[in-house]
């Protein structure tokens, strides 16, 4: 667990696989050893898909939705279980063998100074089925007529990034959606990915906290939807019905343009370098992203043939612009 630093337009290329799904709401819960298997098999269709599509990458991250894998009983005391039981085991097995990271949402047991303690908990596992690293919920839902948080969850104090090897990761788990201390510092820390399992499939304020702090951020939900937000807020890709899966290639070395003469909606660039550059721009919203599909070219370097610049250095021009004293 490290902080790191964000990839920047001017690096080469830098392809990350994700996998997420939409798996809860609807499926009755087998106890914890066939949730596990219902988790397995969505795990190694995301796989698969990776594979699939991208053979010489495969899949870097899977998400699970918010507490999957524990039963959903009153007390955080009932539903809770420990790093060692064979359920988590299950899924070290998973990582290894599909040598991808996986981040495994869930209620913790943990022992601490005063006894034990239950954490509404995302454990991210690496490649090897190791623990990188555990994002314990700072926002657990205390609602009108409930003595505790969650059933006696304990919030989570802070905020930490993980270094993956393709790249900078941080979580978020549903109701801290609601608060934006754990995604600005997230943003501060460097992250570049920003997980997001959650119980409720809201996209308005996730879409806002990609745009604001100008990181991916990848969803995963109980029913709805299950969503990759670009650093603009605009959807990459996103699924709907219960029980499917989506895998889709980003890259991290990227580049958020506005609307310029310059640039025509993305088609300057798409006519100077053809298929060697991608992008998704919206034009109600005057934004996109681009990227390089060339290993050996920056997407900067794209940008800058034809004279464009990147949104943030524009709108930070323009307020140096207005903070000028004016000549005389």
């Amino acid at each position: 667990m490290s902080a790191g630093r964000r990839s920047t337009a001017g690096d080469l290329p830098r392809k990350v696989v994700v996998g997420t799904t939409v798996f809860g709401a609807a499926a009755p819960y087998p106890g914890l050893a066939g949730r596990a298997e219902e988790l397995a098999a969505l795990v190694d269709e995301m796989a698969a898909r990776a594979i699939e599509a991208w053979p010489e990458r495969g899949l870097d991250l899977a998400v699970l939705p918010e507490a999957v894998l524990t039963p959903n009983a009153d007390q955080a005391s009932d539903r809770s279980v420990r790093l060692d039981d064979p359920a988590v085991d299950r899924f070290r097995g998973l990582a290894r063998r599909h040598q991808t990271y996986l981040l495994l949402p869930l209620d913790l047991a943990e022992d601490g100074p005063a006894g034990p303690s239950y954490a509404n908990a995302a454990v991210l596992l690496d490649r090897r089925g190791e623990v990188a690293g555990i994002y314990r919920k700072a926002h657990p839902v205390s609602v009108v007529g409930c003595p505790d948080d969650e059933g006696g969850v304990t919030p989570g104090a802070d905020f930490p990034v993980f270094a993956c090897d393709f790249g900078v990761l941080g979580v978020q788990i549903c109701w801290d959606v609601v608060y934006d201390d754990g995604w600005a510092a997230l943003g501060a820390a460097g992250a570049e990915i920003v997980a997001f399992p959650s119980a409720s499939p809201a996209t308005v304020r996730a879409a806002a906290h990609a745009a604001r702090h100008r990181y991916f951020v990848v969803s995963s939900t109980p029913r709805d939807n299950a969503t990759v937000y670009e650093p603009t807020g605009l959807v990459a890709a996103r699924i709907h019905d219960h029980g499917t899966v989506l895998v889709h290639r980003l890259d991290l070395s990227h580049a958020v343009l506005g609307w310029s003469p310059a640039l025509r909606e993305g088609n300057a660039l798409r006519e100077r370098f053809g298929d060697r550059v991608g992008f998704h721009y919206d034009e109600r919203e005057d934004i996109g992203l681009f990227w390089s599909e060339d290993d050996t070219t920056t997407v900067e370097s794209m940008v800058a043939t034809i004279g464009a610049e990147q949104i943030d250095a524009q709108i930070a021009r323009n307020l140096r612009l207005r903070a000028a004293p004016p000549e005389v």
